[in-house]
């Protein structure tokens, strides 16, 4: 009977945490870049990832969502479902952003981090949020989630 009940919870936890993650609630944290204050969700899961920022018709100006992987490599973002146009800073290990592309909406168009070089991290911005911040690869974004 014990062993039933648990496997009841253990399987009432997993659609709660799975439904928080489709609801778009996800945890924040605020970064750094330069002298610049982001308020960044954090999206930490594969469930968190594939959903991302889709749905959403605006995002506040210094706002953004840090999407953290499990194993430093070349990741790609793409932008189905995503009505908002992003820019997207690919981030090593370190905390060193190693390039940035912009995104067009709606697209299945893949936006992927340089080759050859892991990244552990991208960070999703409105559009041009970078450049008029003078945010360039080799600067460095403080107060990434901690490496799972």
């Amino acid at each position: 009977m014990k062993t039933i009940s648990a496997l009841i919870a253990l399987v009432a936890f997993g659609a709660a945490t799975g439904s928080a993650a489709q609801d778009g609630r996800f945890g924040t944290t605020t970064l750094t870049a330069g002298m610049h204050l982001i308020k960044a969700e954090v999206a930490a899961t594969e469930a968190q990832r594939a959903q991302g920022l889709m749905h959403r018709e605006s995002m506040p100006a210094n706002a953004g969502m840090v999407f953290v992987f499990d194993a430093p490599a070349t990741q790609c973002m793409w932008m189905k479902n995503t009505l908002l146009p992003l820019s997207v800073a690919f981030i090593d290990a370190g905390g060193t952003i190693v390039n940035i592309r912009d995104m067009q909406p709606q697209t299945l168009d893949s936006h992927c981090s340089t080759k050859g070089v892991p990244v552990k991290y991208a960070l999703e911005m409105n559009r041009g949020w970078f450049q008029q911040k003078h945010i360039k690869p080799g600067m460095k974004i403080g107060n990434l989630p901690p490496q799972r």
